[in-house]
């Protein structure tokens, strides 16, 4: 009898499992959709100064469609235009790579008002902690 494949578990990210596990998508896609086009999409702020990076957009492009994975600015740097700006050079270049959409998702103790100000709608939630808290996804068309 062959024993079947061992499962692990792990906490750290292997640069190794991840180079397995994403080419093995991109394989995937591109045998089924003819085209592999997953590109990291980063807007960084930097201290003028020094160059250090406090804060910026985490996101990535895939298939037509822009995923923003995080989003942070520290408190002395928000509610100046910061992060309309970043939202913006972000889906700007999302529709250059030809996205037609743009997805994220946040905690309703950050920032939902603000995605909904840029035009962001919510397709969906799902409850989290702390009690009462709920993940709101959010979508926007970048035509």
């Amino acid at each position: 009898m062959t024993a079947g494949p061992i499962l692990t578990l792990s906490g750290d990210r292997d640069p190794q499992a991840e180079a397995v596990v994403t080419g093995g998508l991109a394989e995937f896609n591109k045998a089924t959709f003819g085209r592999v086009d997953s590109q990291t999409l980063d807007i960084l702020v930097r201290e003028p100064e020094t160059g250090e990076i406090v804060g910026g957009l985490l996101g990535h492009s895939s298939l037509g469609l822009f995923f923003l994975d995080l989003l942070y600015l520290p408190e002395r740097l928000r509610g100046g235009g910061i992060g309309s700006r970043i939202i913006a050079l972000a889906e700007d270049e999302g529709r250059r790579r030809g996205c037609t959409a743009a997805f994220v998702y946040t905690v309703t103790f950050q920032a939902p008002g603000f995605y909904e100000r840029h035009g962001y709608h919510r397709f969906g939630e799902i409850a989290c902690p702390p009690n009462g808290a709920t993940r709101v996804f959010f979508s926007k068309a970048l035509e």
